[in-house]
């Protein structure tokens, strides 16, 4: 996985780097490492990010947009 393939799959799933070390229970560095092409996503990791990301683009298909806008009612 390229840095800017693995940039872009990290905006599609609007994660940050943060959310992402978090969730990989790793340090922030080695995200901003493989960001900065310092070091390669590790294979299962780029899978796992890359699966996330097409989920993340199918079930954007899916969001209902007629709820764009509304609030709740106030009584």
């Amino acid at each position: 996985m390229t840095p800017k393939r693995f940039e872009k799959c990290l905006s599609t799933i609007r994660w940050t780097p943060d959310t992402l070390a978090s969730a990989l229970g790793c340090y922030i560095s080695i995200v901003h490492a493989w960001l900065d092409g310092l070091e390669e996503v590790p294979p299962k990791a780029a899978a796992w990010i890359e699966t996330l990301a097409i989920m993340h683009t199918a079930a954007e298909e899916l969001k209902p947009v007629s709820l764009k806008g509304k609030r709740a009612r106030m009584q």
